[in-house]
């Protein structure tokens, strides 16, 4: 009974999984797909898009709400 309750307590204060290599790679791919579906002169160019991609700064990063669950939060250029 007791050692239930402590491995409750060990996974819910161990925090969220670390984001799985395939999922951020969907995340990345999804976006991109998006990008290159509202601005299609990205379309033909994968450098371009990739620029894109990075200005946006859609790396996951950990929440920082109750559970800290991973969130994929865009920061726009020039603003702070």
């Amino acid at each position: 009974m007791s050692s239930g309750i402590i491995e409750f307590f060990r996974r819910k204060l161990g925090g969220e999984k670390p984001l799985h290599p395939i999922d951020r790679r969907a995340a990345k791919h999804w976006v991109k797909q998006r990008l290159a579906h509202i601005f299609p002169e990205l379309r033909n160019d994968p450098e371009a898009l990739e620029r894109a991609y990075r200005e946006l700064d859609m790396e996951p990063r950990p929440g920082s709400g109750r559970g800290g669950e991973t969130v994929f939060e865009a920061i726009l250029p020039g603003r702070l």
